[in-house]
């Protein structure tokens, strides 16, 4: 998620994971697969879901249990942890509070399961399976579910002008091995997501007077009475969004054999720049980091209360941005593509990892496009001064300060304090240690990381190991001492 609200907001305020399971090393065949039959009710707004998700066991242990996150319960009324934080309230909810919820309506396989919603905010659905599933067996589980959306310009939710669908079904849990299956609730610090890649066939149903930008690639498309629907698959990817608008204007150029399709609003007069960007920023990571995967990536703009949200193949842009903002945002979206997307992790339990890789990767596109006015140098400096106002003005209000990157979101007392630690601490951090080892030897580590993770989930400890071995230098004390806050900033 883009950091620059939070940024001027904190300006003007303040004046032993393991490694873990791969599917780069399965067969597509042996991925875990959603299958969902979507319609949206926009009357109700209400996202009527069949899913039907055929769980293959990559991992060593046998389950008599799985666990799925119910992310949507975290717009309710009563939730313990707030979707957005107390300073962006009146920017999430324009019209006043508003509240959703996931309602799970049968759990089967053969026959009903029994089941039961856990969690501190209802945020787990406990399956409790028909027998064991032993590794290399799988096991089918249908899920019906309905979805009410909240008025909300949020990941899930309706407003203005679009209408978001991110993170609204029951998606497995992850299982770590030697920890369990991970069940972190929802949480306004950062993106609490952590999720396996997956094989995907989805289909959706909407009001034909809506456009429709979405993960995956179009199989084939049918209108009747009103109704439009699409089918959509796309293997190995880790999620699945889309959104809706009546409001859309597409533009779209291919780009070495990608199509990338932009989605403005209908009075923009700026959407030719704006797809241009996404090119260059497509062109720039597919040379600095390795080729994007995938033949299709949509670039959306719509309702968010952040700077703008990364899924597989289709980015948020939020419609607050403007003029150079909005490029910076574009281009911080679309690194996500690689460092998430792609390279996974634990991003509730180690934000720093694709956050830091994408917000670096942006000033490196910068660095390598020069037309756009951003000096590298200048934004290093910027992120450094940036920190240590933090810093001072954190111990002089509170008489210490946390800088620790790798922590839960949780563990983040403010936005602030987690901009700070995961985006700009970062930054600093890959600046020295690229000045430390040279700039080729760094380069190579990126592309390592990439080409040899690529549809996995990574640790700090794996990030670590192959920065290793690609430069051949012992570096695990200087990540540590930065992951631990014991590094002094001058």
């Amino acid at each position: 998620m883009k950091k620059i609200y939070i940024m001027l907001l904190f300006l003007t305020i303040l004046i032993l994971p393991v490694l873990l399971i791969s599917c780069g090393d399965k067969d597509e065949k042996n991925l875990t697969s959603y299958k969902m039959q979507l319609e949206f009710n926009e009357e109700e707004n209400i996202l009527y879901g069949e899913e039907e998700v055929i769980f293959f066991n990559n991992y060593d242990n046998a389950f008599k249990n799985l666990y799925f996150h119910l992310y949507p319960n975290a717009f309710r009324e009563d939730a313990k942890n707030l979707v957005v934080s107390t300073t962006k309230v009146e920017d999430a909810y324009p019209n006043g509070y508003s509240y959703g919820h996931i309602d799970i309506k049968e759990v089967s396989a053969d026959n009903s399961l029994e089941w039961q919603i856990e969690g501190e905010d209802q945020n787990i659905l406990n399956v409790s399976l028909p027998y064991e599933v032993y590794p290399e067996e799988k096991i089918t589980i249908k899920i019906e579910f309905e979805v009410l959306l909240a008025g909300i310009n949020h990941r899930l939710g309706y407003g203005e002008n679009t209408i978001n669908f991110g993170n609204f079904y029951p998606v497995l849990a992850v299982y770590n091995e030697g920890v369990g299956f991970m069940l972190d609730p929802y949480h306004s610090n950062g993106d609490p997501f952590y999720s396996e890649c997956a094989n995907y066939q989805v289909s959706v149903t909407y009001s034909s007077k809506y456009q429709i930008a979405h993960s995956g690639k179009l199989i084939s498309y049918s209108e009747a009475n009103g109704q439009t629907t699409i089918n959509v698959e796309e293997n190995k990817i880790r999620d699945f969004a889309f959104v809706l608008s009546e409001k859309f204007q597409k533009s779209t150029a291919v780009l070495e054999d990608i199509t990338i399709n932009f989605f403005g609003y209908n009075e923009d007069e700026d959407i030719e720049e704006r797809l241009s960007t996404c090119l260059d920023a497509v062109g720039t990571f597919n040379d600095l980091i390795g080729n994007y995967p995938y033949d299709q990536l949509n670039i959306v703009k719509s309702n968010f209360v952040h700077g703008g949200m990364e899924y597989p193949q289709l980015v948020l842009i939020s419609d607050r941005v403007e003029g150079e903002d909005e490029n910076y945002v574009i281009v911080h979206e679309i690194a996500h593509q690689w460092w998430y997307g792609v390279v996974g992790n634990d991003e509730y339990n180690h934000g720093w990892i694709d956050e830091g890789l994408a917000e670096y990767s942006t000033l490196l596109f910068f660095e390598q496009n020069s037309q756009y006015g951003l000096d590298y140098t200048e934004m290093i400096n910027a992120n450094t001064e940036s920190y240590k106002l933090f810093e001072r003005v954190y111990k002089n209000v509170t008489g210490s300060v946390d800088g620790r990157m790798d922590r839960p979101l949780d563990q983040f007392n403010t936005e602030p304090e987690y901009v700070q630690c995961v985006y700009n601490k970062s930054v600093i951090m890959y600046d020295s240690l690229r000045q430390m080892i040279g700039q080729r030897k760094f380069m190579r580590a990126i592309k390592d990381l990439y080409k040899n993770y690529s549809y996995q989930n990574i640790s700090p400890q794996t990030l670590i190991a192959s920065f290793i071995d690609s430069t051949g230098y012992n570096l695990e004390g200087f990540f540590n001492s930065w992951l631990r806050g014991e590094v002094v900033i001058q």
